[in-house]
């Protein structure tokens, strides 16, 4: 099982980024998956979730009505489309998935989710 993180770079604020996260040895269909994110200092959070059923999905506050996650069964692979971006947002961000969990599940405790991306560095500039 393999997570690759992708997309992210130096921005401005109020500019957009896409992350993408390309998934082997499993099927994102089959499974929740949710981006993660951690600003130096602070503790790694969830930012948002999305479950194997595409029936629930979860964004924290501080990124409702701003992000959207995504799935792309054909090529595997997860995006989290991220818009009007503010400072606040600097992070790396990381993609992972819970393989125990299915369903409804979309959990953004981020010890429930067991395989996890190489992270990759958001920058919003002011």
């Amino acid at each position: 099982v393999q997570l690759q993180a992708s997309g992210g770079g130096l921005v401005q604020a109020g500019g957009s980024l896409r992350l993408s996260c390309a998934a082997s040895g499993f099927t994102v269909e089959h499974h929740a998956i949710g981006w993660f994110r951690q600003a130096p200092g602070k503790e790694r959070e969830g930012v948002s979730c999305l479950s194997s059923n595409d029936a629930k999905t979860y964004y924290s506050d501080s990124v409702k009505g701003r992000f959207t996650i995504s799935r792309d069964n054909a090529k595997n692979t997860v995006y989290l489309q991220m818009n009007s971006l503010k400072p606040e947002d600097t992070a790396v961000y990381y993609c992972a998935t819970a393989l125990d969990y299915s369903g409804n599940f979309a959990d953004p405790d981020a010890s429930m989710y067991d395989y996890w991306g190489q992270g990759t560095p958001v920058t919003v500039s002011s």
